[in-house]
């Protein structure tokens, strides 16, 4: 595993990474992938114009105000629609690459197939189906690492349904002691959405991967067990690395996966 006292310093390139590998089997059948199902409306050109503004958008705008100027997007089989639609990333004034999809074994995985290209780099995550309305939160979750020098740093936001979600236990100093993915009952308030991370997650998350993948291939397992991003982060708590979060106590996040938040987002962002 990652040694967290490697590469302990500030990184000037910060690249966006997003997940979208997913299937949309809840909101089948759907006529576009779902990042790019349109909620709410854009001006166009500083004019008096609109058009549909779709569920990625709001993330990676987010991602623009902070500086994050180039985006890895790692698509599923079939979601070509996303690069038809995003191109190469003019139309938010930012530098987009796709890559594919690798293992089928969830976004950790979907992740790591851009190893290669961030592996030396601070990371924005975020996912491109979950909505929030901070503008500024990438730009929080920079200056908390720049402060703390923090291996990862989570946006919390209140969760009204924890038993979805992967909740957080936070100290009075802004360290996580631990996450719980969807627990069935607790007194945790906040849940992460959002994050940024430096070269020692990146490192530790493709090792602990690496390391699954050789013990199922010993074990001669057939049937893997799907992972979350929670997981990783879990374990990577566990080997001591330094997770923080930064609360967004007044915001709410909206995964649009399923039809009764998909029309929420569609009443609340229009």
């Amino acid at each position: 595993m990652a040694n967290s006292n490697r590469d302990r310093k500030l990184y000037r390139e910060v690249i966006g990474l997003l997940p979208a590998g997913g299937k949309a089997t809840r909101l089948a059948p759907l006529p576009c992938s779902k990042e790019l199902y349109p909620v709410g409306f854009r001006a166009l050109d500083d004019s008096e114009s609109v058009r549909p503004k779709v569920v990625c958008h709001y993330l990676l705008e987010k991602m623009r105000l902070a500086g994050v100027i180039k985006v890895y997007i790692v698509l599923g089989k079939g979601k070509w629609d996303i690069p038809a639609y995003l191109g190469d990333g003019a139309m938010l004034d930012m530098h987009l690459a796709y890559l594919l999809m690798g293992l089928p074994f969830g976004a950790p995985y979907t992740l790591d197939q851009a190893y290669p290209f961030v592996q030396s780099a601070l990371v924005a995550f975020g996912y491109p189906d979950i909505i929030f309305k901070t503008d500024d939160a990438f730009v929080r979750l920079l200056a908390r690492q720049a402060t703390t020098n923090a291996d990862v740093v989570l946006g919390l936001f209140p969760i009204d349904q924890p038993q979805k979600w992967d909740m957080v236990d936070l100290n009075d100093d802004g360290r996580i002691n631990l996450i719980a993915i969807k627990p069935k009952e607790t007194h945790l308030r906040y849940g992460w959405s959002i994050a940024l991370w430096t070269p020692v997650f990146t490192h530790f998350m493709h090792e602990y991967l690496g390391a699954i993948q050789k013990a199922n291939k010993q074990d001669n397992v057939r049937e893997q067990r799907e992972l979350i991003v929670g997981d990783v982060l879990k374990a990577a708590i566990e080997s001591d690395l330094r997770v923080e979060g930064v609360v967004f106590p007044d915001d709410t996040c909206l995964d649009i996966g399923t039809p009764e938040n998909l029309v929420k987002a569609v009443r609340n962002f229009s």
